[in-house]
């Protein structure tokens, strides 16, 4: 997913906390000259659309900056949030064109009806839904597709066994279980109530 934002550089000495009444969360921008960083403002219902459409560390943003002028491929790198009001308030971005690959968590999708869940009684067990890979900028995939419709009672899955999209590689961990499918537990067999 490619999304396009407009922003505008900070104003020297402005407080964050005035920038965050009248309507504007502050921001940096990484990357983009070596280690030199841009501080940002950024509409605050832009950020609410940002945040619903994209994700950290996975959907590619086209940021312009409107008054440098600075336009370029970035990524979302880190969002921070109001402890007590869950709102957002500070977002940070790092330009990737020219840095070739670059490092990304993908969201997993897991497709199909386990046999072993289906026709065994087991149950579906995903102790990740995310992996990291390594890629071009423009490659970054929305999802991984993970079929789990021939795991039995017993099977599972690992991250080596992913099937990834051209140029994508995997830095996670090979070794690691994906999905697996579990035998029922015995609790839920026998009926008993727990006595708290």
């Amino acid at each position: 997913m490619d999304l396009t934002i407009e922003c505008q550089k900070r104003p020297e000495g402005s407080k964050p906390n005035a920038l965050r009444r009248s309507g504007r969360i502050p921001a940096n921008l990484y990357g983009h000259q070596g280690t030199e960083s841009i501080p940002l403002t950024l509409d605050a219902k832009v950020v609410e659309r940002l945040l619903k459409q994209g994700s950290v560390n996975n959907t590619l943003i086209d940021l312009n900056v409107t008054d440098i002028p600075w336009r370029g491929k970035t990524l979302l790198r880190e969002v921070q949030v109001h402890p007590a009001k869950r709102t957002p308030y500070h977002l940070s971005f790092f330009a990737v064109a020219g840095h070739g690959d670059t490092d990304v968590e993908v969201p997993l999708n897991f497709v199909g009806d386990a046999v072993g869940v289906k026709q065994e009684g087991g149950v579906l067990d995903t102790p990740i839904t995310q992996v990291q890979v390594r890629c071009a900028p423009e490659s970054i995939p929305e999802t991984i597709e993970v079929n789990v419709s021939e795991l039995h009672l017993g099977d599972s899955l690992h991250v080596e066994e992913l099937v990834l999209p051209e140029g994508v590689k995997i830095i996670a961990e090979l070794g690691q279980v994906v999905v697996s499918v579990l035998p029922p537990q015995a609790s839920a067999d026998t009926g008993t109530e727990s006595v708290s």
